[in-house]
């Protein structure tokens, strides 16, 4: 399903990653540990095609992300990902029923009902007409959640989807990411500090500047 082929990545002369390969099985639960700076963003940024590497390549469904032009990347994003992002981008006029749709709303679909639901699972139900600025940061990343998960995508991408959430919280959310994987048959690749996180995947990757390693 994924497959990254000596992938390096180099900002202002420092090298951020350095022909990184691996191969992630179909449906399989990742979870990516490593210090600060070692380039776990930068390896989802690449990987959701939001950012491009200096060489090699990442190859989706058989597909490397490089042969895409710009519309057939946003088409694959839009239709087999799913992003949780540090900074949430959530959209600040639109609803929170409206931001989880959103993903919906851009692949064509008409029916809200999967976003209120969504909504009450990561535990804002009733919320659905609240605006973000009404949200604590907390709150804002359970709606990032949702709407990451909304449109059931192959394959996920969450970069510390707990950062923000006590402990209870997150558990909550873990078994909610763990469940939606589960059901849908996704893959999802979790970047994440938390050892009580990475413990919800099927296998725990360390990254350093010597490449992806089993724990």
């Amino acid at each position: 399903m994924l497959e990254l082929v000596d992938l390096s990545k180099s900002y202002g002369g420092r090298t951020v990653l350095a022909r990184l390969s691996h191969r992630f099985a179909p449906g399989e639960f990742v979870a990516v540990m490593g210090e600060s700076g070692v380039g776990k963003s930068t390896l989802l940024n690449l990987i959701a095609g939001l950012d491009t590497p200096d060489s090699g390549q990442v190859v989706v469904d058989g597909v490397p992300m490089s042969s895409l032009d710009d519309d057939a990347a946003t088409q694959l994003r839009r239709s087999r990902m799913g992003f949780i992002f540090q900074a949430f981008h959530v959209l600040p006029h639109l609803t929170l029923e409206q931001n989880v749709a959103l993903p919906l709303l851009l692949n064509g679909g008409a029916d809200t009902s999967r976003a209120r639901a969504m909504l009450d699972a990561v535990g804002l139900k009733g919320r659905g007409a609240d605006f973000p600025r009404q949200l604590s940061g907390g709150e804002l990343q359970r709606v990032a959640i949702a709407r990451a998960l909304v449109h059931r995508p192959a394959l996920l991408l969450a970069d510390e989807p707990t950062g923000n959430l006590d402990p209870e919280t997150a558990d909550g959310i873990l078994h909610l990411l763990r469940a939606e994987i589960r059901q849908s048959g996704a893959g999802a690749i979790m970047v994440t500090h938390s050892i009580a996180a990475a413990a919800m995947a099927d296998r725990t990757l360390v990254l350093t500047r010597s490449g992806l390693q089993l724990t």
